[in-house]
């Protein structure tokens, strides 16, 4: 018999292409290939596995939880001589770099996590195993890859769509009321730096059965939470600029939300010189829409357990806008986490 870790275990390099999936907040599982799963993370802990990647979600600025070099299993046995060797995406050691915390049992901490941080962290475990027999001695080496990704929060705008009624599709008011409209609505929210962007109206005929023919204003508009001056805020709060903007966002949405909840008494006292247009009952919807970062991007196939998370772009993609989806390039040019070009 074998003392000190003699369970048998697979050759190094055996990392297979399957993820496991954690997310660095939080408590999550990590779904395996099989039909079970394994906790994979816990007390700010993962573990790596042999068979597999395990892939990793840091938050921009935030600091990864530890990554531990070893398995779960493994780390409830009795290790002889164990050695870590831990190397970061561009194949230096990690031991001694100024961003990392590495602990003495081979834990490792990417702290103030960045954009050019992303991508393969790889630990290389060795031990010995003593044939308690013979007291020979077998060096067992071990290797296990995390992928871990710079992640944002999805930037959140609305999209309200609103119908009112008038007397005619040719009224000149029909303007003026949706310029004065906007004016309101953008007075109502500019403290919160957000601002209505995209209106538009078109007008239609309604034939109805109980009223005959009726013409309605069908508006459209987006609650933008990025109005001049947002840049201020986030300097003011650079580590959680994503969700100072968010939150101001959701204020102003709500604050649209109760004004036209009110609208009814607001055109008597706003809109007397327009009193042909009128607010259709029940008629206010609003719809969150999401958008990603430059440089970050929605993919539900590769980052499955992070779904909704703003990924950073792999290598070979690229995001120049605040779209959800990383463009492939058409050729491989851009090699870096997080591209807003293929250049």
């Amino acid at each position: 018999m074998a003392g000190g870790g003699g369970r048998p275990r697979c050759p190094p390099g055996v990392l297979l292409g399957v993820a496991a999936v954690v997310v660095a907040a939080g408590w999550v599982r990590a779904e395996l290939k099989e039909e079970q799963s394994i906790d994979l993370i816990g007390k700010n802990e993962v573990y790596g596995d042999i068979r597999h990647e395990v892939n990793v979600y840091v938050k921009v600025f935030a600091n990864s939880p530890f990554l531990v070099c070893m398995d779960l299993a493994l780390s409830q046995e009795r290790l002889i001589d164990p050695n870590y060797l831990w190397t970061g995406p561009d194949g230096r050691v990690l031991q001694g770099q100024s961003y990392v915390n590495l602990t003495e049992t081979g834990k490792l901490m990417v702290m103030g996590f960045m954009v050019p941080m992303s991508g393969a962290y790889t630990c290389t475990l060795s031990h010995k195993v003593i044939e308690t027999t013979t007291q020979e001695e077998t060096e067992m080496v071990e290797a296990y890859k995390f992928m871990v990704y710079a992640y944002r929060e999805a930037d959140h705008a609305y999209q309200v769509s609103v119908r009112f009624s008038t007397t005619s599709c040719t009224l000149k008011n029909n303007d003026l009321f949706i310029e004065i409209l906007k004016k309101i609505l953008n007075s109502s929210i500019s403290h919160l730096t957000c601002h209505i962007t995209g209106s538009s109206y078109k007008c239609h005929s309604i034939r109805t059965p109980k009223d005959g023919l009726q013409y309605e204003l069908f508006v459209n508009f987006l609650v933008n939470p990025f109005a001049p001056g947002w840049e201020e805020v986030c300097q003011e709060f650079p580590y959680d600029c994503e969700d100072v903007t968010n939150k101001r966002g959701r204020q102003a949405a709500e604050l649209i939300g109760k004004f036209f909840h009110q609208i009814k008494h607001v055109l008597k006292s706003e809109f007397q010189a327009v009193p042909t247009i009128q607010y259709m009952d029940n008629s206010f919807s609003m719809t969150p829409i999401d958008s990603c970062r430059p440089g970050f991007g929605r993919n539900h196939h590769t980052h499955q357990n992070c779904a909704s998370c703003c990924v950073v772009c792999a290598p070979g993609t690229y995001s120049p806008n605040n779209e959800v989806t990383c463009q492939t390039c058409a050729r491989p040019e851009a090699s870096t986490y997080g591209a807003k070009s293929c250049h």
